[in-house]
């Protein structure tokens, strides 16, 4: 390079801006910390929402302001996983009182009506869930129909519903056969109604996981909540394997941890065990799912698990037994979405090759299909919707009023009606 290349070089240099501040190599370092932690697990966060996808191959951070990226770091100097409001995917919460069998209940339940004639997506949970569970869901479904409604309750002895005696006192007995807990679907829907002054029910599409799924097809096959029921779908349980599954689930219970040291490690244990594989999805879902006790006995892990798994084994074989002939029998267009074909029984295989019913595998996805692949699971359930929605169908012509029709136009053709002996007739055919 000759002397005066050299000297243009560096006049060019020095107009250029100084170096970054120091907290984007911090970033980096980070940003390659969590690259070699998901390398190690040998996975990463399935869905294009997830937090890890929000840096590029050039390693640039895009921060959301909702999501805290630069929020504090622990006293390790790593940052952990940080919880998200239940108000960044809901409009309101609704706490709705009933008195029923001497036990006062307060629902809890997240809502954000509809708008427009939309239609209402009434969501139930699974055992030892709450309704944020369809948190990131619901936010996906709003994106793409926002004209619809979510409602998303907590069952009983999940997250903030909650029971007391009305006297007396004393402890409320665990009360979660599918008889009750369908009865408190069908509250809930019609208490919102009142409470949000609907003169009538907007369109509803049920939609349940595991336990939930069970709980919507009892409401289905029911009826009681009437011809507004469009469609129902169920996620990821049928009959034959969650019969089957119930032979490991004590096993499973003595496995996890019963407590945890902070609601950051509740988080963590859930994406790192990849019982949820969205970090958004658990940073959102997992608070609701654990309480910090006010005298622990381990000081040193003050948080415990809200519902009491264990204590819900009287009701497990009540929860599934008779799921498939109800799935296929219910009225309404059905939707049955699972992570695996495995899952499929005996009867559900038949209705499949019988076309009774709409099938969708997510072979990505883990157990929680609404967390691990919240976009994707909001797409179909959208797509159901549309498909199962009364007002876009474009319905045939009465067989009467055809042929009512063709004479009148027989008619007129001949010069005996309206209109003398001219050519056709002046009036439209009612379905053209």
């Amino acid at each position: 390079m000759s002397d005066l290349q050299k000297s243009f070089a560096k006049s060019r240099l020095a107009r250029l801006p100084p170096e970054p501040p120091p907290i984007f190599d911090e970033l980096d370092e980070e940003r390659d910390a969590q690259a070699m932690h998901l390398h190690q697990d040998g996975g990463h966060d399935d869905d294009s929402s997830s937090a890890s996808s929000s840096a590029s191959s050039t390693g640039t951070v895009i921060p959301s302001p909702s999501k805290n990226l630069f929020a504090r770091k622990g006293p390790s100097g790593r940052q952990g996983p940080l919880s998200l409001s239940w108000t960044e995917f809901y409009a309101q919460e609704l706490y709705l009182e009933e008195d029923v069998d001497g036990i006062h209940i307060v629902h809890h339940a997240y809502l954000t009506p509809p708008t427009d004639g939309g239609p209402l997506f009434v969501m139930h949970h699974g055992a030892g869930s709450s309704g944020l569970s369809f948190a990131s869901c619901a936010e996906e479904i709003r994106k793409i129909l926002p004209k619809a409604g979510i409602l998303s309750l907590d069952a009983r002895n999940h997250g903030d519903t909650t029971q007391s005696r009305r006297e007396g006192g004393g402890s409320v007995e665990t009360d979660l056969r599918l008889e009750t807990l369908s009865r408190d679907l069908v509250f809930v829907v019609r208490k919102t109604q009142s409470k949000m002054g609907w003169e009538a029910l907007p369109d509803l599409v049920l939609v349940g996981h595991s336990l939930g799924g069970a709980v919507i097809t009892d409401v289905a096959k029911k009826g009681e909540l009437g011809s507004k029921v469009l469609a129902y779908a169920v996620l990821d349980v049928v009959e034959g394997s969650a019969m089957d599954a119930l032979q490991s689930m004590e096993k499973y219970l003595m496995t996890r941890p019963s407590r945890f040291p902070s609601l950051a490690s509740g988080i963590e244990w859930h994406t790192r065990s990849r019982t949820i594989r969205n970090s958004t999805s658990a940073r959102v879902s997992v608070p609701s799912l654990l309480r910090q006790e006010e005298n622990p006995a381990d000081p040193s892990k003050p948080w415990v698990w809200r519902t009491n798994l264990a204590e819900t084994k009287p009701f497990w074989e009540n929860w599934f037994v008779g799921l498939s002939k109800k799935f296929l029998e219910a009225r309404g267009g059905k939707l049955l979405m699972l992570a695996g074909t495995d899952r499929l029984d005996k009867e559900l295989m038949i209705g499949q090759m019988q076309g009774k019913y709409q099938l969708q595998v997510l072979p990505e996805a883990g157990h929680f299909i609404q967390e691990d692949q919240p976009a994707k699971t909001a797409q179909i359930l959208v797509d159901f919707y549309k498909r199962n929605d009364r007002s876009a169908l474009v319905l045939p012509p009465k067989v009467g009023d055809v042929m009512a029709t063709a004479a009148m136009e027989k008619g007129v053709g001949r010069g005996g009606g309206i209109g003398g002996g001219g050519g056709g007739s002046p009036f439209k055919r009612p379905f053209s």
